[in-house]
């Protein structure tokens, strides 16, 4: 009987005082259901003080929260994911992800509610036009932007939090066949293609991590060289010798004093950016009306081949510098040839 005149006792001198709490749907419901709460354990001279510290507090982060604007938001997650690592390119992905959001979702990111969210994904892929993929790799970025949010205690919970990953057909990507690779081979022109195409083909490096590279990188004695994969991370990967007779030919071959491994082909040979691999990797193919070769196909081809060769999952993840060796079972398609051998081995 005490505890509930006390509570009716706080509640009535709440009046009036609560509606400084403004902005938070409930807030002032919630505040005296917590007075009310403790009026079991707390004289009401205590009552009163910690109603003045709730409210104080709560006005402070309130007023804190509201003036700030959504482009404020993402310029601090962003430099958050900087600290964290992520490479120049995942943060352009994330900034231009999330400012393509709050440019179609004017409201602010505190008051975006999970249908908000739904509608924006669905709109984004019929306007788009775009694969489950893409669409995907979109909502797992704004997934991130909003629990960082909440992290933050800038909103209480991610409207995402309801969304989850949405489902894609896992298709058996291609590798380029031993014959494809010397075709390539064979239709280089120049010593660096060759030197470009063999590296690849041997580390399974990624295209970023090749453009990096120095010429004191390399250790042609030992036949590796160490890279720097994503996050920083240091790792070394290992090539073959007809890499290294192609990539001491090439070296041999250059008249410029640029420390980088890969250079342009011209004045003022400058490092190789990862759209002219790209780019020269794509000519090469198209030129011998090869399917679909680019960068990343000369890892995952790496990948398949040390698999189905019979080298450990585990020492394969550690080449290609995966963290997850769920990643490296996605590049790793085994051969189905090596498959129908194996089953006439060991079942038929």
């Amino acid at each position: 009987m005490l505890v509930c005149r006390l509570g009716w006792i706080v509640k009535n001198w709440l009046q009036g005082r609560l509606v400084s709490v403004k902005g938070d749907t409930g807030m002032d419901g919630k505040v005296v259901s917590i007075l009310n709460e403790m009026a079991e354990y707390l004289s009401v001279a205590q009552m009163k003080k910690l109603q003045e510290v709730i409210l104080k507090n709560l006005n402070e982060k309130s007023a804190e929260k509201n003036d700030i604007p959504n482009d404020e938001y993402l310029v601090m997650f962003i430099a958050a994911k900087n600290i964290e690592g992520c490479s120049k390119r995942t943060l352009s992905y994330y900034k231009s992800t999330i400012e393509t959001m709050l440019a179609e979702i004017t409201i602010s990111v505190r008051k975006i509610t999970t249908e908000d969210m739904r509608k924006y994904l669905d709109d984004y892929q019929k306007r788009n036009d775009c694969s489950k993929v893409t669409v995907d790799n979109v909502r797992r970025n704004i997934s991130s932007f909003f629990s960082w949010l909440e992290e933050e205690n800038y909103i209480l919970k991610s409207p995402m939090r309801r969304i989850h990953k949405i489902k894609t057909n896992q298709l058996v990507k291609d590798v380029i066949s031993d014959e494809d690779i010397e075709k390539l081979r064979d239709h280089c022109k120049c010593k660096r293609d060759l030197a470009i195409i063999d590296l690849l083909y041997s580390t399974g490096i990624r295209v970023g991590e090749l453009v990096n590279l120095n010429i004191a990188d390399v250790d042609f004695e030992a036949r590796e060289c160490v890279v720097f994969g994503k996050g920083g991370k240091e790792r070394r990967v290992y090539f073959d010798a007809k890499s290294k007779l192609h990539l001491q030919s090439y070296i041999a071959s250059r008249k410029d004093n640029n420390p980088a491994l890969f250079v342009t082909l011209d004045s003022p040979y400058d490092r190789l950016k990862i759209s002219g691999v790209e780019i020269r990797i794509r000519q090469l193919g198209g030129s011998l009306n090869l399917n679909k070769i680019h960068p990343h196909k000369f890892r995952r081809t790496m990948a398949t081949r040390a698999i189905d060769k019979g080298m450990p999952i585990e020492q394969v993840q550690k080449i290609l510098g995966h963290s997850q060796i769920d990643t490296t079972m996605q590049y790793a398609m085994v051969n189905q040839t090596n498959v129908k051998m194996s089953h006439i081995k060991f079942i038929s």
